[in-house]
């Protein structure tokens, strides 16, 4: 299988792999799809090593990176990173300070390291945060594609990333935000369902998805949400895709750099353990539903503040969680972003085996379907 965003990236196979870790993005380029390094969670300093290290790894093989700037947020009109986040922290009321504190002690997490709280809380999430995050991007040979998780982004990204040769692409949950990042110039529309792990929309996939691709043809869409296995993958084909853009396929690969209480916490969810919710980010995601986000979404208890807020209210449960994963009940008030399809991944594997897995299965679906066609 071939489309020609492959041949646009030099890779062989259009399987797109988003993933926080180094390891997965190298992996799955050199097995012949796109890894998709996500910058949100990084400094500076961090995405630099990150990308250094995959620059020595890689080979010839490319690789993307993946940007989280909203459309609109409090306080976008300031540049300056550390000012932003003090402008910020102003507007958080307390009481959702002490609620998030409490959900935490309250499930038994280890403070914080003194070293580890001076470190920023504000993500790149911003386009004061990402932006030197994608300058750590920009310009490595290597380094092929760009795309951004909360709309289309701003227009001087946009230009400097096809400057410097990139493919430009943008996440959409519905067919507006489609049409808008066509009407922008983008390269290529990623469309995921509600499905979908992390951000995502309302709509289910299976009905979003021809929609996007039929509204912004003859633009490329790569359709995500609900992608795990290559039954999957040929409906997305089926449906006009020029690839997929996959997720949560990386979380429990052997590559991976989660700690292991994390790993088995995303072996044993299922489909239904899954819940839409405001309470990480401020921006609706799918995570692995516990007591952190029934906590936020009941009706009595504070209400999730807007992005990039939420950012700054959850950023220590978030970053202890991390740290402390196996501690008292650490996973109760994790953020665990997976989509739906978490539930019919139950074993480790390699990404080059999920690779060959999905094009195997894929290979085998279509032979069903042709069979069924008459002679």
């Amino acid at each position: 299988m071939y489309t020609n965003i492959c041949d646009q990236l030099g890779i062989d196979v259009p399987i797109f792999a988003f993933s926080h870790c180094r390891d997965v993005v190298v992996e799955v380029s050199k097995a012949g799809g796109l890894g998709v390094l996500g910058a949100g969670w990084f400094t500076p300093d961090e995405f630099r090593v990150e990308l250094d290290w995959i620059d020595a790894h890689i080979g010839d093989a490319p690789y993307g990176i993946d940007l989280v700037i909203p459309q609109k947020y409090e306080g976008m009109d300031e540049t300056d990173p550390v000012k932003l986040e003090k402008r910020l922290w102003e507007t958080i009321p307390a009481e959702h300070l002490e609620f998030a504190r409490k959900l935490v002690a309250d499930h038994k997490v280890p403070e914080l390291p003194a070293e580890e709280t001076e470190r920023p809380a504000l993500p790149g999430a911003t386009y004061a945060t990402a932006l030197p995050l994608f300058l750590e991007g920009v310009g490595r040979p290597n380094c092929k594609l760009l795309a951004n998780a909360l709309g289309t982004p701003p227009a001087d990204i946009v230009d400097l990333a096809h400057e410097n040769h990139m493919l430009v692409g943008a996440l959409c949950g519905k067919v507006k935000q489609a049409i808008a990042h066509r009407d922008a110039g983008l390269d290529f529309i990623i469309a995921v369902g509600g499905e979908g792990g992390g951000h995502c929309g309302e709509i289910g996939s299976v009905v979003l998805w021809p929609q996007v691709v039929d509204a912004v043809a003859p633009i490329p869409v790569l359709c995500g949400g609900g992608v795990g296995n290559g039954r999957q993958m040929l409906a997305a084909m089926a449906m006009g895709a020029a690839g997929v853009w996959t997720g949560t396929l990386w979380v429990t690969v052997e590559e991976s750099a989660e700690p292991p209480a994390i790993t088995e916490s995303y072996l044993n969810c299922t489909s239904e353990g899954t819940v839409r919710t405001r309470s990480w980010t401020g921006k609706p995601g799918r995570v692995i539903r516990n007591a952190w986000s029934d906590a936020w979404d009941a009706k009595d208890n504070p209400e999730p503040m807007g992005a990039p807020q939420q950012f700054l209210v959850s950023n220590d449960a978030m970053r202890r969680t991390l740290m402390y994963a196996g501690a008292g009940d650490a996973q109760q008030v994790a953020m665990s972003p997976v989509g739906q399809v978490i539930g019919q991944i139950n074993e480790v594997e390699s990404c080059r085996s999920a690779i060959h897995r999905l094009m195997e299965e894929y290979i085998d679906a279509l032979e069903r379907v042709n069979s069924l066609m008459p002679e």
